[in-house]
């Protein structure tokens, strides 16, 4: 494996870190906290599916809280019929999100811009309508997880075992995600970004690229929604707002687009900075607002962007007093 693949010793840190969580709640007797950083994991997951259309592909989506929705579902209706079995449960999943996710990028890809985004748009409320109608499983109320998906060897019927389930994949997609930044699908799918009409004058059909993409993103998404549904032991129709789907392009732009960290340091800092202005007033969204408004001021390159850049600068700096000396 080449050394751009590798973690850097930062990064094994905070996953050293995360590792401990559970077992320092588990001693301060603090379950809440173990709920939600596996919450955090769970978003960071689908955080970084959504970065490989929009920070990657340059494909605004404002759609992908469909995926969640339908990988909730996906562990709730079977387990309602007395299928708690994770691994149909994850066919279900990823056979659901793959069909949705090709038949949507494929009129959605037609687009670009501004349409492509009311159409991603259109799709996720199209499917909202549709779950709240079906009163058989819930409609506006949701629906409880009658039961945690059982893979086995291992089953996730309490928060630890989705924190441990969502930690390991994680930590698998981030090291996949700098091996694919490097491949030439990745490479494409990042020139198309810039360029569009020379990647295709080059004999690549980019829209081949960017419905794979899209498909794998929404795989992903569902994926981070079935552990979600064994997490909250419910799911519910609002997982496929819009709102969902807008809070994933701000993790994303936060943290920083087409970076490999930034959408984990940014679900980390959104969901953060929420949880503890929650507990100082009771008018937190509109703190919450002009703080995320002050973040992005830090430029498209966002948090992990803005640190990188800091580092470069410190590095020159040193050089150039080194060279004077």
């Amino acid at each position: 494996m080449q050394k751009r693949f590798l973690l850097p010793l930062w990064a094994w840190l905070f996953f050293v870190l995360l590792a401990g969580v559970p077992f320092y709640a588990s001693v301060s007797d603090d379950p809440f906290l173990t709920a939600f950083v596996a919450r955090a994991l769970i978003y960071a997951i689908a955080a970084t599916a959504l970065n490989i259309v929009l920070g990657w592909g340059g494909l605004v989506s404002l759609g992908h809280a469909l995926f969640i929705g339908l990988g909730m579902y996906s562990v709730a209706i079977p387990s309602l019929g007395g299928i708690n079995n994770g691994w149909i449960q994850l066919a279900v999943c990823v056979l659901s999100c793959g069909l949705v996710g090709g038949l949507t990028g494929l009129v959605s890809l037609r687009t670009t811009g501004i349409a492509f985004i009311m159409i991603t748009l259109a799709f996720a409320q199209m499917a909202y309508f549709v779950i709240v109608s079906l009163k058989q499983f819930g409609g506006d109320d949701g629906m409880a997880v009658a039961a945690a998906s059982d893979f086995g060897a291992f089953t996730l019927a309490n928060a630890a075992s989705v924190y441990a389930s969502a930690l390991v994949l994680l930590f698998a997609l981030t090291l996949w995600m700098l091996k694919f930044r490097e491949s030439p699908f990745g490479m494409t799918l990042r020139a198309g970004r810039q360029n569009s009409r020379r990647v295709n004058a080059m004999g690549l059909a980019l829209k081949h690229y960017q419905l794979t993409a899209y498909v794998l993103s929404a795989v992903l998404c569902g994926v981070a929604g079935m552990l979600l549904a064994n997490l909250n032991a419910y799911a519910s129709p609002s997982s496929m707002a819009w709102v969902v789907s807008g809070d994933l392009i701000v993790m994303v732009v936060l943290g920083g687009m087409g970076t490999v960290a930034g959408p984990i340091a940014g679900t980390f800092l959104f969901m953060g900075v929420e949880e503890v202005l929650k507990h100082f007033t009771d008018h937190w969204m509109a703190l919450f607002g002009l703080l995320v408004v002050a973040m992005a001021m830090l430029g498209k390159a966002g948090v992990v962007g803005w640190w990188q850049q800091q580092r470069l600068n410190a590095s020159h700096k040193a050089s150039s007093t080194k060279q004077a000396v």
